[in-house]
């Protein structure tokens, strides 16, 4: 799975195709992006779709929902074997899902102190978290500050739970996906906060629109430059042979060379 994830709503089968050529991965939301009128058309474009299903994946409504009956139903009629759990928190109801690849969603308080416990699923292999339903949840208005000079950024509990997200995921060796960024307008504070997420060990970043696509696949590639210091720093870690060694008057351990070969491998996206 690339960096680049993009939603695509399932009631709009005219961007399917687009969506997949503008990212490196398709979810084709049966969740928020469609009209409770619209969702059982929404669920038989789902099915009908030739998307590669190895680069697709189906968000369905929480699991608690008769929403989400009907939509596992049309998944099993699909060619597709990833699915995304909106508002996952229930363990055992993740777990049953033994038959697919699963993306849990967690944007409640309840899923983000669940998301320890659903990253050690076998079935599990990605987390994701949600700022604005997280919010909801605890009765609050607005995940970001609005206003003054904090205005764009998170507040302290959504970034908390984020942070918690990405080491629930780290610990279990899961991918850990970052939140979407809803003023699709603003492109400079999505670059921003991309940047952020690859710096800190997000493997991808969700998208809501085509625009934000370019923006997040620049921020994990590396420069020629970073690509270039890694290739040396590697080079001379294997020259050296041992755990720490003195490379251009800068000490180098395990750290740094962890460092290096993340470089390596963004560079290969």
């Amino acid at each position: 799975m690339g960096p680049a994830l993009l939603f695509a709503p399932a009631d709009r089968p005219e961007r399917f195709a687009k969506a997949a050529d503008r990212a490196d991965a398709v979810i084709i939301d049966l969740e928020d992006a469609v009209a409770p009128a619209a969702k059982a058309a929404a669920r038989d474009n789902m099915a009908a779709s030739t998307l590669d299903p190895a680069t697709t994946m189906v968000r369905i409504n929480a699991l608690d929902t008769d929403d989400a009956r009907l939509d596992l139903a049309a998944v099993a009629r699909s060619n597709f074997h990833t699915i995304m759990v909106a508002k996952a928190a229930d363990v055992d109801a993740v777990a049953a899902l033994s038959e697919y690849n699963v993306v849990v969603l967690c944007e409640s308080a309840a899923g983000i102190l669940a998301a320890p416990a659903l990253a050690q699923l076998p079935n599990v292999v990605a987390l994701m978290w949600g700022a604005e339903d997280l919010v909801a949840s605890l009765g609050g208005t607005s995940s970001r500050f609005t206003a003054g000079v904090r205005a764009g950024s998170y507040r302290a509990v959504a970034t908390h739970a984020r942070s918690q997200l990405l080491l629930a995921a780290g610990a279990a060796g899961k991918v850990a996906i970052d939140s979407i960024y809803a003023d699709f307008a603003d492109l400079d504070g999505l670059a921003d906060e991309a940047e952020d997420a690859v710096a800190s060990g997000f493997g991808a970043k969700a998208s809501i629109h085509p625009s934000q696509v370019a923006v997040i696949r620049a921020a994990y590639r590396p420069s020629d430059a970073e690509v270039l210091a890694a290739r040396e720093f590697l080079a001379a870690a294997d020259a050296a042979g041992t755990g720490v060694f003195a490379f251009k008057g800068q000490m180098v351990d395990g750290p740094i060379l962890l460092h290096a070969q993340q470089t390596l491998r963004r560079a290969a996206l």
